[in-house]
C-alpha cells in the first residue's frame, strides 16, 4: 500500500486509468451477457417450442445452432417490449457507459487520494504564513512530487520561523544593549554634569579652591576617557561579531604553552594560584588559536578577578572538540547563563566603567563561531564553573 501511495503522479494516473478501463470493460461485458440472457428469456415466451425444437434437430446434423427468434414488438406485451429494448441498449452501450463512469470515478479517487490532502496542507500553510503565524507543520509525508513540494514548503516555513525567532532575538538583544549603554554612560555623564554645575555656581564668586578645581578637571578628563573607551568597545563589538574563525593545523604543545603563559601572567598580577591539568588525546588539530586564546583569556581573567585564592583549569582535547573548564573558589554566579553572557552585562557595578561587561559575551561569541558553546554554572563548593567548548 505504501508503494502505491508513494508512486509519482504520472504513474498514479496511469494506474488509476488502467484499473478504470479494465474494470469498465469487465463490467460492460458482464452487463452485455446478462442483458442477452434476459432478452432470450423474454423472446422465449413468444416462441413456438415445437417448431423451434424441430428446426434445432434438423440443423444439428449440419453443425449449426439456431438462435431464439426475435418476435416483433406488436407480438409482445408492452412491458416485455420495453424490457427487450432496454436489453438492446445495454448490449450496445454498456461498455461505453461503464467506461465514462469508470473514468469519472478514477479522476475523483485520484483527486481525493493524491491531490486533496497536500493541497489542503499547502493552502492552510499559505494562509498561516500570510497571517504571520509560523508555529505549525506541514504533515504530508508521501514521497511523490506533491510530497516533495510539501517538504520544501516545510523547509521554507522552518527557515522563516528560525529567521523570525532570530530577528525577535536580535530586537530583544538590541533593547537590552540600549538599556546597558544608557546605564553605563549615565554615570560619567552625571559626574561631568555635577562638575559643570559646581563650576557654574562657584567660579563667578571665586569661591573655588585651585587644588579642588584641578582635581575636578582631572577627574572630568578621566570620565571623558571612560566615554571614549566605551565608544571604542562598541566599535570593537561590531567587528567581533563579523569575525570568522581562521582554521589552521596547530600542535597541542603550542596550545599548552599559550595557556600556561596566560595563566602565569595572571598569577603574578593577582597573587592567586592556578592548578592546571591537560588531557590531550591528539597531537594537533585544525583550530583558530588566536580566537580560542582570546575567549579563554577573558574567562581566565574573570576567574582570577572573582576567586578568593585558587583557580582550577582542566584542558581536554578529544577527537572532535576542545574543552576548557575553569573553576574558582569565589561566590559563584547569581544569574542565568543567558543573562551572564549578554553584551554589557555586569555582576559588579563598581567594575562597569573599566570592563563594560564584554568578556563573557566575547567568549560565548567565539565559542559559537568555533562550532561550540559556552556553559556556565556553579560548582558543588559554591564557586563559579565555566566550560568553553570548541569544535576541532
Amino acid at each position: 500500500m505504501d508503494k502505491i501511495k508513494n508512486l509519482s503522479i504520472r504513474k498514479t494516473i496511469i494506474l488509476y486509468m488502467a484499473i478504470a478501463i479494465v474494470g469498465s470493460f469487465l463490467l460492460g461485458a458482464w452487463a452485455m451477457f446478462a442483458a442477452e440472457r434476459e432478452q432470450q428469456k423474454i423472446w422465449w415466451k413468444y416462441t413456438d417450442e415445437t417448431i423451434y425444437t424441430e428446426l434445432q434437430e434438423n440443423l444439428q446434423m449440419t453443425g449449426y445452432v439456431i438462435d431464439v427468434p426475435r418476435p416483433d414488438s406488436y407480438e409482445m406485451n408492452e412491458w416485455d417490449s420495453h424490457l427487450s429494448e432496454i436489453c438492446d441498449f445495454v448490449q450496445t452501450y454498456s461498455i461505453l457507459c461503464f467506461s465514462v463512469i469508470g473514468m469519472i470515478m478514477a479522476v475523483f479517487l485520484f483527486y481525493k487520494n493524491k491531490i486533496s490532502t497536500p493541497l489542503m496542507e499547502l493552502t492552510y500553510g499559505s494562509d498561516m504564513i500570510a497571517a504571520n503565524e509560523l508555529d505549525f507543520q506541514v504533515g504530508y509525508d508521501n514521497k511523490d512530487e506533491l510530497g516533495t513540494l510539501c517538504q520544501q514548503f516545510e523547509t521554507m516555513r522552518q527557515a522563516l520561523y528560525e529567521n523570525n525567532q532570530h530577528m525577535w532575538k536580535m530586537i530583544e538583544e538590541q533593547k537590552m544593549l540600549r538599556a546597558a549603554i544608557a546605564h553605563d554612560i549615565r554615570s560619567p555623564l552625571s559626574v561631568l554634569r555635577g562638575y559643570q554645575e559646581m563650576m557654574l555656581e562657584f567660579l563667578p564668586e571665586e569661591r573655588f579652591d585651585k587644588t579642588a578645581l584641578m582635581e575636578m578637571l582631572q577627574d572630568g578628563m578621566s570620565q571623558i576617557d571612560v566615554l571614549n573607551r566605551f565608544v571604542e568597545s562598541m566599535g570593537r563589538l561590531s567587528s567581533l561579531e563579523q569575525r570568522e574563525p581562521n582554521l589552521q593545523q596547530t600542535s597541542m604543545d603550542l596550545l599548552r604553552n599559550r595557556i600556561q603563559q596566560s595563566i602565569y601572567s595572571l598569577e603574578k598580577e593577582t597573587h592567586k594560584t592556578a592548578e592546571i591539568q591537560f588531557y590531550f588525546h591528539r597531537e594537533e588539530a585544525a583550530m583558530d588559536l588566536d580566537m580560542i586564546m582570546e575567549a579563554s583569556e577573558n574567562l581566565f581573567g574573570n576567574a582570577f578577578s572573582y576567586a578568593k585564592n585558587i583557580i582550577k583549569v582542566d584542558v581536554v582535547a578529544k577527537e572532535q572538540r576542545l574543552e576548557i573548564t575553569i573553576l574558582d573558589d569565589g561566590c559563584g554566579f547569581s544569574e542565568e547563563a543567558e543573562i551572564i553572557t549578554k553584551a554589557y552585562y555586569h555582576s559588579n557595578n563598581q567594575d562597569d566603567l573599566e570592563h563594560f561587561g564584554l568578556g563573557m559575551y566575547i567568549s560565548r561569541l567565539y565559542c559559537e563561531k568555533h562550532g561550540g558553546k559556552l556553559l556556565t554554572g556553579n560548582s558543588e563548593a559554591g564557586g563559579a564553573m565555566v566550560k568553553a567548548i570548541f569544535s576541532l
